[in-house]
């Protein structure tokens, strides 16, 4: 295989131009979309690589781009946001763009510091994933250069968010308990946490409106400090016989609990969580969840960020990534 295949070499193969496979090979306009594909699945085929280094030189881009993880999002037990990375990742490369990862230290984050790479301008945009403190998140709206909130939104701020739909997600879960014959059902999450936690307690909410179950005060159960810190749940006094929880990391830890306090799942309590990570499958019996179309989060990310830097007025919005509900064995039908 040769090593070193340039545009003219695709180009002659498709029997079009330099300038054509250029353009779909960068995602400008003037190639179809059918076209687009041809040229890029053949370039990749052919070990096609970007010089990235003379693209750099020529036009003054870095083509990398941050992606920022506050640090209480990181570690071994957070696997949801380092597969998110991985996709991004992988997307930005078919780009031609190199993502570049950076943990928000917390020290960092309460005092105000920007990522050292943004004062280096070593890079091109800011991906930001996962929720920082609102002192934090306003801070990097001040930054110039194009940037995108993935898995929580601002709604202060006009900043374009890619996030699941948590609300509908939550929503569905809670249907399909009280279908299975449940009406005294708690939620499990900080409320005042993040912006994802929030919108799956008022999806929650919304289903006991519609089937007038009133919301008991005790059946909000706090799931971790402002900080995200897991702390100790406490139940009520009253025991609901299901709980949707705002992840599945939290329904893991939950179903610990309940066992050890001498209760069965779902003999005595459902469970449902969010996300369908790792943690979905750890638990015993397995979670009903909903599963975060990851991919297309990631996917609509990168989009957003390309083309804000291609053109600075670019607007997105706030666009909800659909989840389906995954069915196991933590919900028993008691009616």
């Amino acid at each position: 295989m040769k090593t070193n295949v340039t545009m003219k070499d695709i180009a002659e193969k498709l029997n079009v131009s330099s300038v054509t496979v250029s353009k779909a090979l960068n995602d400008k306009d003037g190639v179809s979309d059918e076209l687009k594909e041809k040229i890029k699945s053949l370039a990749e085929k052919m070990g096609y690589r970007y010089n990235t280094m003379a693209k750099s030189m020529k036009d003054g881009r870095s083509y990398n781009i941050c992606v920022v993880i506050p640090e209480r999002f990181t570690g071994m037990t957070q696997s949801f946001y380092l597969k998110v990375y991985q996709n991004i990742t992988q997307i930005l490369e078919e780009r031609g763009y190199y993502g570049i990862i950076h943990i928000l230290p917390n020290e960092d984050e309460d005092q105000l510091r920007l990522p050292r790479i943004y004062h280096e301008r070593r890079v091109d945009g800011f991906i930001m994933l996962g929720q920082p403190s609102r002192a934090y998140s306003d801070l990097m709206q001040t930054i110039d250069m194009p940037l995108v909130f993935l898995d929580f939104y601002d709604e202060n701020g006009d900043v374009d968010a890619v996030i699941t739909d948590n609300f509908y997600g939550a929503y569905e879960l809670t249907n399909y308990l009280i279908q299975q014959g449940h009406k005294d059902i708690a939620y499990v999450g900080n409320l005042f946490s993040t912006s994802s936690i929030q919108d799956r307690f008022l999806g929650y909410y919304k289903s006991l409106l519609e089937h007038k179950i009133t919301l008991k005060d005790d059946y909000v159960i706090k799931d971790r400090d402002d900080r995200g810190t897991y702390v100790d749940m406490e139940f009520p006094k009253q025991m609901p016989t299901a709980f949707v929880c705002n992840c599945d990391q939290v329904a893991h830890l939950l179903m610990e609990k309940l066992q050890k306090s001498g209760f069965k799942v779902p003999e005595d309590c459902s469970v449902v969580g969010f996300d369908n990570d790792i943690y979905a499958t750890l638990t015993s019996p397995n979670l009903t969840t909903v599963e975060v179309d990851i991919e297309e989060m990631a996917k609509n990310a990168v989009k957003f960020i390309c083309e804000k830097m291609d053109d600075p007025n670019a607007t997105f919005g706030r666009v909800a990534v659909k989840g389906k509900i995954i069915f196991r064995e933590s919900v028993k039908n008691i009616k």
